[in-house]
Parts: C-alpha cells; structure tokens; sequence
C-alpha cells in the first residue's frame, strides 16, 4: 500500500497534468510557499518564492496558459513523514525535455512547501 504521501504527490501530477488549477492548488496548506527557479526567472522581485494559494492560482492558470500542452512525466517518487521528493521531466513547447525534481515538506496532510530544482 502506498504511502499517503505518495498519493498526494499523485494527485499533484495528475491535477497538474490535467490543467486543473483549483485541484492543484487544494493540495497546499492557505500559507504555503512555493519557490522556483522558474518563478525568480520570470518575476524577480520575489526572489523566486510565492506565498500562499492565491499566488500559486495565479502562477499556474499563467503557465498553463503560456504554455499549452505543459505536462510532467513522473520518473521517481519517495515519500516519508514530513516529505516527497518527486523526479519528473518537463515537457513543454518552449523547449527540451527538462529533469526536474521537487521537494514536498507535508503537514496535516496538505503541502505547506515546494522547491523546484532543475538546471
């Protein structure tokens, strides 16, 4: 049986990959914060950390958006008490396939921080 972990890491890929914002976003804790090399790239001013669901709404309906077809494909996923750590690759039509993984710290059963690394 899988870790609950596990499965929330899921129903991230599969919310994401589905397009669907408010599904994703119900996966983060009101609070959360999500930092991205993406994100400090595109919008400088906030040191590449968004905080809070609203935030993180309105960054994914954008790159969703900028980015027809945007879908992540799942290589590797690990999951314990306090974290995930999910492997995936990024396909998307500005570019080659890029390797990204992404930190989960969970609390009560929600996502209360995400970090991407690629590069």
């Amino acid at each position: 049986m899988p870790h609950p972990h596990e499965v929330l890491a899921q129903a991230w890929l599969d919310a994401f990959n589905a397009g669907d914002v408010p599904r994703l976003v119900a996966l983060y804790a009101e609070d959360c914060t999500h930092t991205s090399p993406k994100i400090r790239a595109l919008h400088p001013e906030t040191g590449g950390k968004l905080v809070g669901r609203a935030a993180l709404t309105t960054w994914w309906a954008d790159a969703l958006k900028r980015l027809p077809g945007l879908r992540y494909e799942k290589t590797s996923l690990t999951a314990n008490e306090d974290r995930v750590f999910l492997e995936y690759v990024r396909h998307a039509p500005d570019g080659a396939p890029m390797p990204i993984a992404e930190v989960f710290d969970i609390g009560a059963g929600k996502i209360v921080a995400s970090r991407v690394y690629h590069g």
